[in-house]
């Protein structure tokens, strides 16, 4: 059994991790309440664009009549033989299973393709580092944004490819802030491909946040477009009702609202379902033509913003089940330490005793 001054100095060793635990849990709720807000703020613009496509689909010949083919290039649909897919994780740890679920559900639509090409690009370190030990990189990877032109010029004579599953871009560090030029670049180049057909269908990975305790896991299709403004989910996973519940402690425990609420207003929704008959500067269909790729950088954008947000929530609970059980530890640790200061005084006791009566 180890000795009194061992366990103390472990139970100041658990304080003083509980300090830095409880530390980064109110940091991680400061956060997430300013991701919540700079994703509600993201929303109305994202919804009045969502009903004027609604609008001018309603008002445009967006197929020709005669073949039923789609005039815009957005909208045709492939046989999937090379993919894209965007996966966003996190740029730090120490968000309990956050990074992990995103790489698990990104390897099992690897496996669900296979017998494809498929390439990834990765936004945040982590999901990086885990796509690096198992996928070789393409010969031209996008390092950064700034080289998206480059790149893109490039990737038309790279012919040959690392393998089946290849790394071609690399985002780090953009989800410390997120900006909409970032994720309108990166939407810029995937358009751009799509158009060449380059590749036939993209895909994103994310942890979509609604609120504390409504987030779930989705692989969700980007391209091509099948409705505008109903999400395209091949997959999906709800939390557990234990940890909805612990992320309603910590968020309470925090002082973070349970619901987000929502930015959306009533005149936006009635726009694309109004009867009237809108007069446009532009030609319904040229209209539709330059919306259309904003539509899929809003995608992107909205995507980016909510698992920022995922991110701290999931950073949030964990430090506080990392905080509750350094309690946990310091209880226990405090009650070996009175049990073996107890029998140490016992002991000195009975030795004391069994000395006067052999005398």
């Amino acid at each position: 059994m180890a000795n009194i001054l061992d366990i103390r100095r472990r139970i100041r060793s658990v304080i003083n991790t509980r300090q830095i635990t409880k530390a980064m849990k109110m940091v991680s709720a400061a956060k997430l309440r300013r991701a919540q807000e700079r994703a509600l703020a993201a929303r109305p613009y994202a919804q009045m664009l969502t009903n004027v496509l609604k609008s001018l689909v309603a008002r445009a010949e967006i197929y020709d009549p005669e073949t039923g083919e789609p005039k815009h290039p957005l909208l045709a649909q492939r046989p999937e033989k090379n993919i894209l897919l965007i996966v966003v994780t996190g740029d730090k740890g120490l968000a309990g299973a956050f990074n992990a679920n995103i790489t698990k559900a990104a390897a099992r639509f690897l496996d669900s393709k296979h017998g494809k090409n498929v390439d990834v690009e990765a936004v945040g370190r982590k999901g990086r580092d885990f796509l690096r030990r198992r996928f070789p990189a393409a010969k031209v990877q996008t390092q950064s944004l700034a080289d998206l032109a480059e790149s893109m010029e490039a990737e038309r004579e790279a012919g040959e490819r690392a393998g089946e599953v290849q790394i071609t871009g690399e985002h780090v560090g953009i989800l410390g802030k997120v900006e909409f030029a970032q994720a309108s670049a990166l939407a810029t180049n995937v358009i751009a491909r799509y158009k060449r057909e380059e590749i036939d269908a993209v895909y994103i990975v994310f942890n979509e946040f609604k609120s504390v305790i409504a987030q779930r896991l989705i692989v969700e299709q980007i391209l091509p477009i099948e409705q505008i403004g109903e999400q395209a989910v091949r997959l999906a996973e709800e939390p557990t009702e234990e940890e909805k519940k612990k992320a309603k402690e910590a968020a309470v425990s925090a002082g973070v609202g349970l619901h987000a609420t929502e930015g959306e207003g009533e005149a936006g929704t009635q726009f694309g379902t109004s009867q009237v008959d809108y007069i446009y500067e532009q030609p319904p269909e040229d209209l539709f033509r330059s919306l259309l790729p904003k539509y899929v950088s809003i995608q992107i954008f909205r995507a980016l913003l909510e698992s920022v947000a995922a991110e701290h929530a999931a950073r949030m609970t964990a430090m506080d089940s990392a905080t509750n059980n350094a309690n946990d530890m310091i209880d226990s640790l405090t009650l070996t330490m009175n049990r073996v200061r107890q029998a140490k005084i016992t002991k000195e006791i009975i030795e004391i005793v069994s000395g006067a009566a052999a005398m």
